[in-house]
């Protein structure tokens, strides 16, 4: 058990200051078995959480091109897509530190290898990279305009019929996040809903 005083810190700090302290998850996803290590000041450091496994579970990727796991945490989500695709390209970005160091821990210890990962606020590690799909699991913590931002700014950096599928609470994602995706996008479809959360997809026209 670990007994760790709880931090004042969020995990969308940039550069956490508080101490290590270490966890190992091994899970199961999409069929095949997976470890992870986290620590404090990353999100969901004792299991992977309710929403992040539903978007795992369902996502839909390309057969090649480029994906992008904005906000990746330690790691689960874009590790798992290079996994079930080697053929993808899969860049993973998140602005806390710890969480990066954690990420490419944890592609190491998965052998996963088509797999980039680089710090960064929203998407600005993107360059003049063409992302076809962009996954992720949104900080909503740090408050709607952040998460409204991911969306809105999604266009630029997808290829044409890209798409960007982000999970959220169904309280949200049932009235708020749909009508930004229809003035981004033009569309908006639910890819699977369980256990309170949904995955909303919109496709570049």
């Amino acid at each position: 058990m670990n007994l760790e005083k709880k931090s004042s810190e969020h995990y969308f700090s940039a550069n956490p200051k508080s101490k290590h302290s270490f966890y190992l998850i091994s899970t199961i996803l999409r069929g095949h078995n997976f470890e992870f290590f986290t620590s404090s000041s990353v999100f969901s450091k004792n299991k992977i959480d309710s929403g992040t496994k539903l978007l795992i579970e369902t996502m839909i990727l390309p057969d090649e091109g480029i994906i992008l796991d904005l906000g990746c945490g330690y790691g689960p989500i874009g590790i798992v897509a290079g996994f079930i695709n080697p053929k993808l390209k899969v860049i993973m970005t998140d602005v806390n530190s710890r969480a990066i160091d954690l990420a490419k821990i944890n592609k190491k210890k998965n052998r996963i290898k088509n797999i980039q990962i680089k710090k960064g606020y929203l998407y600005e590690s993107v360059g003049n990279l063409i992302i076809n799909c962009i996954l992720v699991n949104p900080p909503i913590s740090a408050g709607m305009k952040i998460v409204k931002k991911m969306i809105l700014e999604a266009p630029k950096v997808l290829a044409n019929k890209g798409s960007f599928q982000m999970v959220t609470r169904s309280k949200i994602g049932s009235k708020i996040l749909p009508s930004i995706f229809m003035k981004t996008f033009g569309n908006c479809t639910i890819i699977s809903k369980e256990g309170g959360y949904r995955v909303l997809k919109g496709d570049k026209e």
